[in-house]
């Protein structure tokens, strides 16, 4: 109840985001709702999955489009050495700049976005990535700085092949391209688990 209640109060008024934050535990889909709902971005889509753990240094100068989904990772808006060097050499400086996130878009854990970037459409920024320039559409990149490490169709070919030849194909097929169905998360994690493990014996207890 109490939950209901801090969740209610924090989507309607931004308030209590801490203790919305800490109690409620939401995932990356209901907190990209309360972002949305909260009009935290210049413009946001729609069926986004935003980790709460995720860094936004400017959020007014970010675009985000539909189907984007971002692990823990970190988008800049702005150089943060502006303010030393304005002091160190008496200068009025100012370097910002917009990110664009385009539809179909997946930001992975640790990565990091500078200014003045556009992702996509279609593509994907691998973990501890760090984007300084455009990613183009229906590309991979990876490293750091960012380069282009293959395609996002080749990667979905080479996934759909793969995905056939699994022993739990029949409960994905179920499960549906949502991607999650509690009922199923029991009998779909021990099938992979005896999958992965099947060549290990357990030791005896002493």
């Amino acid at each position: 109840m109490i939950r209901a209640v801090i969740r209610r109060i924090a989507f309607r008024t931004g308030r209590l985001h801490s203790l919305y934050i800490r109690l409620c535990n939401p995932a990356g889909d209901e907190y990209a709702s309360y972002l949305r709902a909260r009009r935290t971005f210049h413009a946001q889509g729609e069926s986004c999955y935003i980790m709460p753990s995720t860094t936004f240094t400017d959020p007014t100068y970010v675009e985000i489009g539909n189907n984007v989904q971002m692990a823990t990772c970190t988008v800049f808006g702005h150089d943060g050495s502006i303010a030393m060097l304005n002091r160190a050499y008496g200068k009025i400086l100012d370097s910002v700049g917009p990110v664009r996130l385009k539809d179909n878009v997946f930001i992975g854990h640790n990565a990091i976005i500078m200014p003045n970037v556009t992702i996509g459409p279609n593509a994907i920024v691998a973990a501890g990535t760090l984007v300084t320039r455009d990613v183009p559409e229906g590309k991979i990149v990876c490293g750091v700085p960012a380069r282009v490490i293959g395609s996002v169709e080749t990667l979905v070919a080479l996934r759909e092949q793969q995905t056939r030849e699994l022993p739990w194909i029949d409960l994905l097929n179920i499960r549906g391209i949502s991607g999650y169905d509690p009922a199923l998360e029991p009998e779909l994690q021990a099938r992979r688990i005896a999958h992965f493990f099947a060549d290990s014996v357990e030791k005896p207890r002493t």
